[in-house]
């Protein structure tokens, strides 16, 4: 088990510098003039963080690994936590339809509206500000504070 809760810890860590990289680096693709190959590059490394989050951070609290299922759900910091990750989620669903919507359009060769890009790239800034504050949150969990 050493080894499986190792490579679990490993993977949601590597998922946030995946993510923070995929994120910023969509938000910057948002800009005026937007360059939307790189927006969904981003969008499809942030989508691989977020399956790799998911996963192991699932394996870590539910699966038998690390402290147990029960120091999980007894911290007050955890559910902060996932009340981080839920409302990053939340803002998550807007862009992710907006940029399914593109790439069917650009499949169909058919133009984009990019006149939302400002408001999508201020959504993920708070993303980007989420995926920041949850790490320092999880420093504090994984140490016992605010049981």
């Amino acid at each position: 088990m050493p080894f499986l809760t190792a490579l679990a810890s490993a993977v949601h860590v590597l998922a946030l510098g995946v993510g923070l990289g995929a994120i910023f680096a969509r938000q910057r693709g948002l800009k005026h003039p937007v360059d939307v190959e790189a927006v969904l590059r981003a969008d499809n490394w942030w989508g691989v963080a977020a399956v790799l989050w998911i996963a192991s951070g699932l394996a870590r609290a539910f699966g038998g690994l690390e402290k147990g299922t029960a120091f999980y759900l007894a911290n007050n910091l955890f559910w902060v936590k996932m009340s981080l990750y839920g409302v990053a989620s939340l803002l998550e669903l807007w862009p992710m339809y907006t940029f399914i919507v593109w790439r069917v359009r650009l499949q169909k060769g058919q133009p984009l509206d990019l006149s939302r890009a400002p408001t999508l790239r201020r959504l993920s800034q708070l993303e980007v500000a989420l995926v920041c504050v949850i790490p320092i949150v999880a420093a504090g969990m994984a140490r016992g504070l605010w049981m």
